[in-house]
């Protein structure tokens, strides 16, 4: 260890001390010292507002996806192989929100991360494997509406094994592409302001750059073309549907208005989370003499964590069926959105589910 860092370490309490990788230039030799993170001389005003808000996300996400799995409990209509997939992705954005969101709020108001090296590996794998499981959950809902909506007018059988193999396949997707970094193949090191983990993207190693880019195309760039593919195709039928005057009274051009809306704020949202976390690791393991501030690299990694709020109220309360259960819930027994909810022509879904046979189709 360098002598003039250990002038700082006398000065402070090892309760305070943590191991941070500090990168001289990202193509040369990494060195692990232990230093408190006030001695970095980063913004205590960032610090701050960042606990806060992240505060506010994780309360909300808390909130919002524990009510989804509640309703669904409470409620059997909800209970429908069409609706697994809704579920999984709260299931998966509540993990994500107690192991790494609910952390970084603990860890941004101390200043330093306390866990430890094993703690950094813990929290770094538990976020990554809940988020790309939702983020593959989020795939598999595009797959699923556009299997439904773009079969013929026929109607299709959605089973509760389609749901399921869904729901599973999400999970070891993910569970395959996380456990790599625990035997060798990649790592999990702290991250941006480091205060909490990830996958290492700095590390110029050839094993850990072959992991990043794998992880890459198969955790985010293949998703993002599921998801792109499957809504293209949804809205191509619908607006083909409208055209031939299928459905009355404009019922199905005003469908096609709504879901296109929909589909849109979909994308937007998932790209608003994803694409900077995306863009700023694959920056770093194609530029490494970039050098990027701390600070900002920790910003990509906060949106990523919001989409636990934004899932639930893009997934699930766009969804008249769990927006019923779940507002009055939410409200103790009221439901400001009561009178749009009865009027027959006033909303429509993806699809509908007879309860009788889980038959699924276009509306």
């Amino acid at each position: 260890m360098h002598l003039r860092h250990r002038k700082h370490l006398k000065e402070v309490p090892e309760a305070f001390l943590l191991p941070r990788q500090v990168v001289v230039n990202l193509t040369s030799r990494i060195f692990f010292f232990a230093i408190p993170i006030s001695h970095h001389g980063w913004c205590n005003i960032f610090s701050c507002c960042s606990t806060i808000i992240m505060a506010v996300f994780c309360t909300a996400a808390i909130i919002l996806n524990a009510t989804v799995i509640l309703v669904t409990i409470r409620h059997r209509q909800l209970r429908q192989p069409i609706n697994y997939s809704l579920v999984n992705l709260a299931v998966a954005d509540l993990g994500v929100t107690v192991t790494g969101g609910s952390l970084t709020v603990l860890t941004n108001a101390m200043g330093y991360f306390s866990l430890g090296r094993i703690g950094c590996v813990i929290e770094g794998f538990s976020v990554a494997f809940f988020g790309i499981a939702g983020l593959c959950t989020v795939a598999v809902i595009a797959v699923d509406r556009f299997m439904v909506v773009c079969k013929p007018l026929g109607t299709v059988i959605f089973r509760t094994r389609h749901a399921t193999v869904g729901v599973v396949f999400s999970w070891v997707w993910s569970f395959i592409w996380n456990t790599p970094p625990l035997f060798g193949w990649g790592s999990y090191q702290l991250e941006g302001v480091k205060t909490s983990c990830a996958p290492d993207w700095y590390s110029r190693n050839p094993a850990n750059v072959s992991f990043i880019i794998s992880y890459f195309t198969l955790c985010f760039a293949v998703p993002f073309t599921i998801i792109v593919f499957s809504y293209s195709r949804l809205l191509w039928t619908l607006k083909k549907v409208s055209s031939l005057g299928v459905a009355k009274g404009g019922t199905t051009a005003k469908a096609e208005v709504q879901v296109t809306r929909m589909v849109i704020i979909m994308v937007l949202a998932f790209l608003i989370c994803w694409l900077p976390y995306a863009a700023f690791a694959m920056t770093v393991i194609f530029n490494p003499e970039i050098e990027i501030n701390p600070i900002i690299a920790t910003v990509p990694m906060y949106l990523t964590k919001s989409s636990t709020v934004y899932n639930p109220l893009i997934y699930i309360f766009m969804n008249r069926q769990f927006r019923d259960c779940a507002v009055p819930f939410l409200l103790c027994g009221r439901n400001p959105w009561a009178e749009e909810l009865e009027e027959p022509e006033g909303d429509t879904t993806l699809s509908t589910v007879s309860k009788s046979n889980n038959k699924v189709a276009p509306t």
